[in-house]
């Protein structure tokens, strides 16, 4: 079921990538179809070097981050809500204990801030870059390296077909390999060696599908482009093993990161460079790449174009949901009842209940999933489809909307507990119960899995009372609704409703 397109009127949207080197925002218009860009910002924060042995954030890297964000939140503030999106890569993948942190974030940025898997920062890696290159056919290998990981896509136009991410980056290779800034070959064999075996378990696949270019992204590749091209290492832009392998050959000279002096080098840049040149290297001889060019396009890019997609195209999120109600073979036609219901039991309600754009589509989204769990087995379908939605691949989807969507689906039958909720935010926590009321009602209300149309005169909410009235007579027609809603009331006690049906 598309998503809603209640708020299509953004024409200017702001995406902010809090890497695990850098953090990066960009602002952009659309005008007659095409995506402007107006603005940027870029800060050093090396938020990686913040954890330590037990993936904690150090007190002086959330402090960075936090100022950094600070400012960034002074051009974003008066933005409205949703034309913004923040996303943490992979050191807040990593991170434990982050809530606070991510609380303090979004305060101080003034919009949400979400954490993508490895999976989806690469796909929206590959849409940056895509969208900076012609529209032509041919196969593309991107490769960007960032702070904590490394993203590789093969994909063709502006669709991955194999994206994976991979736990090298430049700043915990310059850590892990170079701690006390002293570069020699050995050091540089070891980090290399690491990058190809961290390589091995894709290899095989990615050289199968093979391509025609390879691409790089980000600031590490761009970076050494530039550094190859001032230094007289390569004679026409883009990377090459040779080239590659004579920029090393200089790093070993100078001896220590401190010494390095090298035309095009920034003094930003420096402290992790070489763990970054180690990376691409390893990369270079596992995939066998020849040559390789570089793009201004990155993840906060294809941020930038997904949004516009969401608003002007077609939404990913709805076309992932439409592939596994396919895949998993849900009843598309009972799915549909119950998102209809979802829709007419939302309208009333949405104003009193804070419940916006994003919260329709997501219930929409759970009440077209909600029988997922079936394709394993009926007895706890519910909790099958819960695991399903929270361990799958789920393209344009963040992981907090990838666990809220898993959690509806759970709590849409059977005992509904408030423990189920007590991992979100404050706030989230009660917009996911209303939801989940919300969608178990609708499923209720099609417990006979007919067409025949349920008269409902209205619903209304004052807090956590809700009225629900339907034609004179009909609940005394059909006792077991009648029946199932009298159940219901009793579950929606424990999280502190109370249902009245009329």
């Amino acid at each position: 079921m598309p998503a809603s397109k209640e708020h299509n009127g953004f024409e200017t949207v702001a995406a902010v990538d809090l890497g695990s080197n850098s953090f990066h925002m960009i602002v952009a218009r659309w005008h007659e179809g095409e995506v402007i860009m107006v603005d940027r910002l870029k800060e050093t924060v090396r938020l990686a070097s913040g954890l330590d042995n037990r993936n904690r954030l150090s007190a002086a890297a959330q402090e960075r981050a936090l100022a950094c964000l600070g400012r960034f939140g002074q051009r974003l503030r008066e933005m409205p809500p949703g034309s913004v999106r923040a996303l943490g890569t992979n050191t807040l993948r990593k991170a434990r204990g982050s809530r606070r942190f991510l609380e303090d974030a979004e305060e101080a940025l003034g919009h949400p801030v979400e954490i993508i898997g490895g999976r989806e920062e690469a796909r929206l890696i590959y849409l940056g870059v895509a969208h900076t290159l012609a529209d032509d056919r041919g196969r593309r290998l991107v490769i960007d390296i960032g702070g904590g990981s490394t993203e590789f896509i093969i994909g063709e136009r502006f669709e991955p077909q194999l994206a994976e991410s991979l736990q090298m980056g430049c700043v915990t290779f310059s850590s892990l390999h170079f701690p006390d800034g002293r570069i020699n070959a050995r050091r540089f064999r070891q980090a290399e060696l690491h990058a190809q075996l961290e390589l091995q378990p894709i290899v095989a696949a990615y050289r199968a599908l093979g391509w025609e270019q390879a691409l790089g992204s980000s600031g590490t590749l761009l970076a050494l482009d530039r550094i190859l091209q001032e230094g007289g290492l390569e004679k026409s832009r883009g990377l090459t093993l040779p080239s590659l392998e004579a920029l090393r050959a200089r790093m070993i000279e100078a001896g220590d990161i401190d010494r390095l002096s090298l035309p095009g080098l920034s003094d930003d840049r420096r402290p992790v460079i070489v763990g970054g040149l180690a990376v691409i290297i390893g990369a270079f001889r596992a995939l066998g790449i020849e040559r390789m060019t570089t793009s201004d396009g990155a993840l906060r890019e294809g941020v930038v174009h997904d949004l516009f997609g969401r608003f002007h195209h077609e939404d990913v999120r709805a076309r992932t949901i439409h592939h596994l109600r396919k895949r998993f073979a849900v009843d598309a036609v009972h799915a549909e009842r119950v998102v209809e219901q979802a829709r007419r039991l939302l309208g009333p309600v949405s104003g009193a209940w804070a419940l916006g754009k994003a919260d329709a589509d997501l219930l929409s989204w759970a009440a077209e999933l909600h029988e997922i769990g079936l394709a394993l087995a009926h007895s706890r379908y519910h909790k099958h489809g819960e695991y399903l939605l929270t361990h799958a691949d789920l393209p344009g989807f963040s992981r907090q909307e990838q666990a809220e969507l898993a959690l509806l689906v759970r709590a849409h039958r059977r005992r509904l507990q408030e423990r189920l909720f007590e991992d979100l935010p404050k706030p989230r926590r009660k917009r996911l119960m209303r939801l989940a009321v919300l969608l178990r009602l609708a499923v209720l209300l099609h417990r006979s899995r007919t067409d025949a149309p349920v008269p409902l005169e209205g619903i209304s909410v004052s807090g956590k009372d809700l009225r629900i009235a339907f034609e004179d007579g009909w609940l005394a027609e059909h006792p077991l609704t009648a029946a199932d809603l009298e159940h219901e009331a009793g579950q929606l006690k424990e999280l502190g409703f109370t249902l009245k049906a009329s």
